[in-house]
């Protein structure tokens, strides 16, 4: 008895998706257009961003007379040096310079010195109440120091502060300091642990590590951080006309009250002046702008 086998046809074979073809590359004279339209759009941005300061430089260079008249052009019709001269013998210039700096370097000393410290404990150590330091942080970081001018005023009076440098010094000390840990921070977490283990076993202790190794790879954030703190004290007007009553001692933003009187503004000497404060704050930009580049720890670990 012989057995048949029977074949039985198997279920319809599933067409097969479509495959799907490689968007075709975009073709050069689409991406050159592009990066035109992004270069337009850059120019204009910056060219916005630059009047300000290109009309208030235009503006110390142009007589009163001008200043004053209705027909204003985009450069000035005679550029004189008097107004400048003005600025300079104006009452007080010298020691206006010297308060501004004495404040200003201390403060952003300080703040420099306390958020390194505090920020490397908040990166490298886990603690009870860390995340409510920072976010404690974080809160005072969205309270404005102008909100808070009655107790701070109460408070230094009660301290003996008030026309007192070191009052002013603390105000913007703690003003710095959340915003910058936050800043220095962010590169404690990113440079690698490997080096500070390496340098304690090479005999470091954790401090002698800190300074040997970590401290010159946050320089980035130290100078991005010094940088915030500087142009926020050096151009703070209120806090410091409220503290500070002598002339005396009056920082330059409060100096240049002297250039509005009852009889009028003197507009020339006016731009002078704020052009001459402003030259400090670029200059050191000009000296810490190469140290903001991030990336020095590329690279360091091998792997």
């Amino acid at each position: 008895m012989s057995a048949t086998t029977s074949t039985r046809p198997g279920p319809p074979a599933r067409p097969s998706p479509p495959r799907l073809g490689r968007r075709p590359a975009p073709r050069p004279d689409h991406k050159k257009k592009s990066r035109h339209v992004y270069n337009l759009v850059g120019v204009v941005a910056l060219l916005v961003m630059a009047f300000p300061v290109y009309w208030l430089v235009v503006s110390a260079l142009r007589p009163n007379h001008e200043i004053r008249s209705y027909d204003q052009t985009l450069w000035p019709s005679s550029i004189t040096f008097d107004n400048f001269k003005r600025a300079i013998d104006a009452p007080h210039f010298g020691s206006a310079i010297q308060s501004s700096l004495i404040i200003c370097v201390t403060a952003v000393v300080g703040a420099m010195l306390l958020s390194t410290i505090a920020a490397f404990a908040i990166g490298r150590f886990h603690f009870l109440g860390r995340k409510a330091f920072m976010i404690t942080l974080l809160v005072i970081q969205l309270l404005p120091p102008t909100a808070m001018l009655i107790p701070i005023y109460i408070q230094l009076n009660g301290l003996g502060a008030l026309n007192e440098y070191w009052g002013v010094i603390v105000i913007y000390l703690v003003s710095a300091l959340p915003f910058a840990t936050w800043m220095i921070r962010g590169f404690v977490i990113n440079i690698p642990k490997e080096l500070e283990e390496s340098a304690m076993v090479d005999g470091c202790s954790r401090m002698g590590a800190f300074w040997r190794v970590i401290f010159p790879l946050l320089t980035p954030g130290l100078a991005a951080a010094s940088i915030f703190s500087l142009i926020n004290a050096w151009n703070e007007y209120l806090l410091a006309y409220v503290v500070l009553q002598d002339n005396d001692k009056y920082t330059l933003n409060v100096w240049l009250m002297n250039f509005t009187t009852s009889r009028g503004v003197d507009y020339g000497a006016l731009m002078a002046a704020s052009t001459l404060i402003a030259l400090p704050v670029v200059v050191f930009f000009m000296f810490v702008q190469k140290k903001m580049a991030s990336g020095l720890t590329s690279g360091a670990v091998k792997g």
